[in-house]
């Protein structure tokens, strides 16, 4: 008796649906265009390097459909428009933003660096998602769509170091960005979640100045550091109709680091 490929039945949750992912070049933006590639989904990977971006793609592909790759610098306002209007070109439709985009520069109030570092930091991490999440609104309403946006635990903790000030006071900006944005959309049935990682193997500090701290676990109470992939798991989890009943909602995973 022929054994049937159960592969060839499972049900691919994001069948057709169109997913954009800022900042999907690596770390985690990367592991969540490859899962929802998984899925079924139409995914716009966006970044600044294309190399990387390529790379990506192959991956994607390796797994599903190939993505639409959107090089673009989402701080920018032309570009980010750029970006969406070239996504809805290219699939006539929007079903899923991830601000995922972000990145830390050094700066305290002491060294007068502060102002230059908050400037950069807050273009990508905090304006650029508003910007996003403004431009495909539009877009979101029409499919009943939803929005989640990667912030961090430094969201809802002091620094570890003074020098991540401005990242800290980014990423508690997005915080409240996504409860402001969830009340607002409700209404339309658009829903907007927010997901705050503690430590995470990428190589987020390999792209900002940061000194890269290899023993990570110790600050956190599971002694580990999570895998891009359990924070793209996450995304997806709250992009799916099983998170259909949660909005403005943000969901930590940081093995511990806040008990701490």
């Amino acid at each position: 008796m022929q054994l049937l490929n159960a592969s060839r039945y499972t049900i691919m949750v994001f069948a057709d649906k169109v997913v954009f992912i800022s900042g999907a070049s690596s770390g985690i933006g990367a592991a969540t265009a490859i899962e929802f590639a998984k899925e079924g989904a139409n995914v716009v990977i966006n970044g600044r390097n294309e190399t990387k971006l390529k790379n990506i793609f192959q991956q994607c592909a390796e797994h599903g459909k190939e993505p639409l790759i959107v090089k673009a610098d989402i701080s920018k306002d032309e570009e980010a428009k750029r970006a969406i209007e070239k996504t809805i070109e290219q699939f006539g439709r929007l079903d899923v933003l991830v601000n995922n985009a972000g990145f830390s520069k050094s700066g305290t109030i002491l060294d007068g660096n502060l102002m230059s570092s908050y400037d950069a930091v807050i273009a990508t991490n905090l304006r650029a998602a508003m910007h996003l999440t403004e431009l495909a609104t539009p877009h979101l309403i029409k499919t009943k769509g939803n929005i989640i946006n990667v912030s961090s635990i430094c969201g809802s903790s002091v620094p570890v170091t003074p020098i991540l000030i401005s990242y800290c006071v980014s990423k508690a900006a997005l915080d409240h960005f996504t409860r402001c944005a969830a009340l607002e959309l409700s209404e339309f049935g658009v829903r907007v979640n927010v997901v705050s990682p503690g430590p995470v193997l990428t190589d987020f500090q390999e792209n900002s100045d940061m000194v890269r701290d290899t023993d990570q676990k110790v600050f956190t109470a599971l002694k580990r550091v999570s895998e891009s992939k359990e924070i793209a798991d996450l995304i997806l989890f709250l992009a799916s109709d099983k998170a259909k009943g949660i909005t403005g909602s943000n969901y930590v995973c940081d093995n511990g680091f806040l008990l701490k």
